[in-house]
């Protein structure tokens, strides 16, 4: 059984460290997407920034969440999960992409079983 636990944990550490970082690196050169669209005219009146800048700023965010996911995965996931349920809030309140909004939301599922695996494993360490 520890071994398929162990799987699953590496599995998804490195889904929650690799995704975040090829996301973010991205962010810089928009061959996956565009991801200024994903921002609503109205939160784009708000930021004092250009929508690129602004996703430039996001990806720094996520290759940091990324990298945090390798180094401390019980702490790095959680930051991606919440970091996921903001983009998807952000997806809902803006009324588009809500397919993308329901698929972040169940990532951010797959990030807290990462840190509740990653907690799992301290306290069985302790027994």
């Amino acid at each position: 059984m520890n071994s398929n636990v162990d799987l699953v944990k590496t599995v998804l550490k490195y889904t929650f460290g690799l995704v975040p970082i090829i996301a973010g690196l991205d962010k810089f050169v928009n061959i996956l997407t565009d991801w200024s669209q994903y921002i609503s005219s109205g939160f784009s009146e708000l930021i004092p920034l250009e929508a690129g800048t602004f996703m430039m700023i996001v990806g720094i965010i996520e290759i940091i969440a990324g990298i945090l996911v390798f180094l401390k995965p019980k702490i790095g996931a959680l930051v991606v999960m919440g970091w996921l349920i903001v983009i998807a809030l952000t997806l809902v309140f803006s009324g588009h992409y809500i397919d993308v909004a329901v698929r972040d939301l169940v990532m951010a599922v797959g990030a807290f079983s990462l840190a509740k695996l990653s907690e799992n494993k301290i306290e069985n360490n302790r027994a």
